[in-house]
């Protein structure tokens, strides 16, 4: 019979490159490894895994094994979840992908202060250019910002969130001048790249008419890491569009200022993006979005 150990080391098989990689990710010999897979094939009288020079990959019923198993796994601990809600004990791994930027400044003080309150919790934050869903190693929490192209998950609402097209002063004061979008095609463009966007095709809609103008700029400086896009900008190198959770202290303090206020971007609102719906998460996934929630927005909802 089928144990959920035996599920358990083949989904952690499937997740890796190889066979060796299975063993430091268990933490144990390589050998094992592969005698414990012999073991669950004879028991099941299927091959699962193509074994390769340098990497493995799944049959047919290693395929349907990982999948179904990975599902099994995620009732099991809803169900551990939902037993260990008696006791009020938050516990377990947490695995959490977000932006680099976001998740360095306001993502990660977060998960210290949650696992400081819950102690029985172990947390992952992976920071990535490219936030996003992956069904070989899925997450159990994704913070991305912008529009959400993957229907199927359901989205969490963190906070509110704006973009600004800015300069710093003494940029705009030695340019010419911008009174419409097709300005900007007259000017030094300085230009993130994060979730594979088309980050050249700049939108703008007037806030009065709701008339939008589509402007494919030609980035002058480009990046991919978001401070250096921001000290450009301050340091008078261009224009750049940048959110407002990113830019608030430079707005402030006047580092930067706004160009074409009459004008607006498409909303990057930052959302937490989840496999299932509340009633179907365990507990401490539940406990860690709420908590995120709270110390970014009174306005969400789930």
């Amino acid at each position: 019979m089928l144990t959920s150990q035996d599920i358990e080391f083949f989904v952690a098989l499937s997740q890796s490159k190889s066979l060796a990689a299975t063993a430091r990710k268990l933490n144990v010999t390589p050998p094992s490894v592969s005698q414990r897979l012999q073991a669950l094939e004879q028991k099941l009288k299927v091959k699962l895994v193509e074994r390769g020079s340098r990497a493995i990959s799944l049959t047919l019923e290693g395929n349907v094994l990982f999948e179904e198993g990975l599902a099994v796994l995620k009732q099991i601990e809803l169900l551990e979840s939902k037993v260990a809600e008696k006791n009020q004990a938050i516990s377990g791994k947490i695995r959490v992908v977000a932006p680099v930027g976001y998740g360095t400044e306001k993502v990660s003080p977060l998960v210290a202060e949650f696992h400081k309150i819950h102690p029985l919790t172990h947390i992952e934050l992976i920071l990535s250019d490219t936030p996003n869903w992956t069904q070989v190693d899925p997450p159990d929490v994704v913070i991305y910002i912008g529009q959400l192209k993957d229907s199927s998950l359901n989205r969490i609402l963190l906070e509110k969130n704006q973009r600004f097209l800015l300069a710093s002063p003494n940029y705009l004061k030695n340019a010419a001048p911008i009174n419409t979008p097709q300005d900007l095609l007259n000017h030094e463009c300085l230009v993130i790249r994060e979730n594979d966007d088309d980050v050249t095709l700049w939108k703008l809609t007037h806030k009065e008419t709701g008339e939008t103008t589509s402007v494919r700029i030609s980035p002058s400086l480009m990046s991919n890491v978001g401070p250096v896009i921001k000290n450009w900008a301050v340091n008078g190198y261009g224009i750049m569009q940048r959110s407002e959770w990113n830019v608030l202290n430079e707005m402030k303090d006047n580092r930067l200022q706004v160009v074409l206020p009459e004008y607006t971007f498409p909303s990057a609102d930052i959302v937490a993006l989840v496999s299932s719906t509340r009633d179907k998460r365990p507990a401490k996934i539940n406990a860690f979005v709420d908590y995120l929630k709270q110390h970014l927005s009174n306005n969400s909802t789930d």
